[in-house]
């Protein structure tokens, strides 16, 4: 009898600890998530134009204004939880969050793991240096140092390449301490966004950073766990809305200076 009050007694403080240091559980529907009142959203704040801090603490750019039109939408709250390239897909695959909206580039290896809405945005990754970097093509960065961000498509892109081209390759653990890396010298070309060199030349003035290559054309697309079918058919519908009724290419006009471009469906 004793044994079996330990045991019990030992199973009910284990329980207690689990729920103590388990992740909150993300909602798997949309009427869970009405329900509850909230969206989770995991937003990158470290990429300039499509996520970053706001002088209030709180995210700002294109992606989270996204998310507050969803939630909008929705008819719900959003909170909002940070996320980097490399922790996004963990993030969302332990359920910590809803959905990831964070600048995720559509690509076929992903979508083994998660699926895609359809495109709500383009972009391109690129490697940006100063003018006076001669650097036209990837076999140009052989013994220079080249910063990116771990996990995104730069890292995923230039890594199976870095070897046998000599290429420095230094990872950062987000896109923001890599831009710094590049303005205080200690790295000489940084793998980012195709609209970033503005914000660098605007901080950063007389060095005239240009886009030097561009490593491949990118869509953007809302992150969720598969099998969510329901969620995923609202999430379409929500970006088909706003590409349509003008609430998309406000928010691409005010955070990167454009009109929306035509964007894919599948």
């Amino acid at each position: 009898m004793r044994a079996q009050r330990r045991w019990a007694a030992t199973f009910l403080v284990l329980s207690l600890l689990l729920l103590l240091v388990a992740p909150p559980l993300a909602a798997q529907t949309i009427d869970e998530i009405i329900k509850r009142g909230k969206v989770i959203v995991g937003v990158n704040t470290t990429t300039p134009i499509f996520g970053l801090a706001g002088p209030d603490g709180q995210p700002e750019g294109y992606d989270p204004d996204v998310a507050r039109l969803a939630a909008k939408y929705l008819g719900v709250q959003v909170e909002f939880v940070p996320v980097t390239g490399a922790n996004r897909l963990p993030f969302l695959l332990t359920n910590r969050v809803d959905m990831v909206i964070a600048l995720f580039g559509i690509t076929p290896e992903r979508a083994q793991q998660i699926w895609f809405s359809i495109p709500y945005a383009t972009e391109a990754a690129v490697l940006v240096a100063p003018a006076s970097r001669a650097v036209k093509t990837v076999d140009d960065l052989g013994g220079l140092r080249v910063g990116v961000p771990r996990g995104a498509m730069q890292d995923l892109i230039l890594t199976p390449q870095a070897a046998a081209k000599k290429i420095n390759l230094m990872r950062f653990d987000d896109e923001a301490t890599a831009l710094q890396a590049l303005v205080s010298g200690q790295i000489d070309v940084v793998g980012t966004g195709l609209l970033v060199n503005r914000t660098l030349n605007r901080n950063d003035p007389g060095k005239n950073y240009e886009v030097k290559i561009v490593l491949r054309p990118l869509h953007f697309g809302i992150g969720i766990r598969r099998g969510q079918t329901e969620l995923l058919q609202w999430l379409n519908t929500f970006v088909y809305t706003i590409k349509n009724n003008g609430d998309l290419d406000a928010i691409s006009r005010k955070w990167r200076q454009l009109p929306l471009e035509q964007l894919p469906v599948f």
